[in-house]
């Protein structure tokens, strides 16, 4: 089978699309034939070193496909179904050996390439907006990177709820994207203060929660946007690590909370994986929740489609499709 492989950290010709082995399966596991791969930031993570991973390695966190062989014990899936699965590495490639616990059955009226671009963003929103900071009617809440693959679902299924969102863009292009989605407030960053403009929509308190996955660049404005007792999730950091900083600034800005979540630590139980996949899957077949699958590259143009990605050339969801 075709895969690419990473042998060293590096830039994006490190990942090397090579001929190798199908996976042999490990008791517990399906063997999933690929037919779409989701981009997502944390594979540049994996790729760079950032995220050390033991190498050689395949990366990719994502991925949709036919289950084509299960181990003997593995009984919660069968062969022939529709499935895909997140927060398992292997993805960038023909054929997949996965955990069948971390698969889910994809339902009639969703394509592979739907679930593919939708499991890992898709249930990263569902969890920020259900559990890390369960958003109420009436709350404000800023997303930064909103015309990015979570940005645009974190403000649909933000607005389904009832709050108001003020969403941070680098581009008046991305601006119209984040306005489709729903956005009450968009702050072009590179123009204007966002935790001037929070304030502003807020009448002075500030916002109940921020949605950050940029980081570094970001993260003192996001802390100071708040509202007394309001609270930070910094669910990535595409813009670099933040620094160290004392605790004691976070009571001095008003009692703030600040988490540092994962998804696979929300999606720690079959029943919660199947919660936050089934609400996705379900809100998508409704036409409640819209994707926005930004461009596709075959499995052989990883390398590209990672310096699209880093280069924040991208709005929405990028896949790969083996041939």
């Amino acid at each position: 089978m075709k895969a690419i492989i990473v042998q060293h950290p590096g830039g994006p010709d490190a990942l090397v699309h090579t001929e190798t082995n199908k996976p042999d399966l490990k008791p517990g596991e399906a063997l999933v034939r690929v037919e779409a791969i989701g981009l997502n930031y944390i594979d540049v993570y994996h790729r760079t070193g950032l995220y050390p991973l033991p190498r050689p390695f395949t990366p990719g966190m994502e991925a949709a496909g036919v289950v084509e062989a299960v181990a003997p014990d593995a009984t919660a899936i069968n062969v022939g179904d529709r499935v895909a699965y997140a927060m398992t590495v292997g993805a960038y490639a023909e054929y997949a050996a996965v955990p069948a616990a971390k698969l889910v059955r994809i339902p009639e009226g969703v394509t592979a390439g739907q679930a593919a671009a939708a499991m890992l963003q898709g249930m990263t929103a569902h969890y920020l907006t259900t559990s890390t900071y369960a958003l109420k009617a009436g709350d404000w809440a800023v997303v930064h990177a909103a015309a990015g693959g979570v940005g645009l679902l974190l403000i649909q299924m933000a607005k389904r709820i009832g709050a108001h969102v003020l969403g941070t863009v680098s581009t008046e292009a991305k601006a119209e994207l984040a306005r489709a989605a729903g956005a009450d407030e968009i702050v072009l960053y590179t123009e204007e203060d966002f935790e001037a403009a929070a304030r502003r929509a807020t009448s002075g308190r500030g916002v109940n929660v921020v949605y950050d996955s940029v980081g570094q660049s970001t993260f003192m404005k996001s802390l100071g946007a708040l509202a007394p007792r309001g609270m930070l999730a910094l669910f990535g950091q595409s813009s670099g690590p933040v620094a160290p900083f004392d605790p004691a600034l976070l009571a001095q800005k008003g009692s703030l909370f600040l988490t540092r979540p994962s998804l696979a630590h929300y999606t720690l139980t079959r029943e919660e994986l199947e919660w936050r996949a089934g609400d996705v899957f379900a809100w998508l077949k409704a036409g409640e929740l819209k994707l926005r699958i930004d461009r596709t590259y075959s499995l052989e143009e990883a390398a590209a489609a990672h310096r699209a990605l880093e280069g924040r050339e991208t709005t929405g969801k990028v896949l790969l499709i083996p041939q």
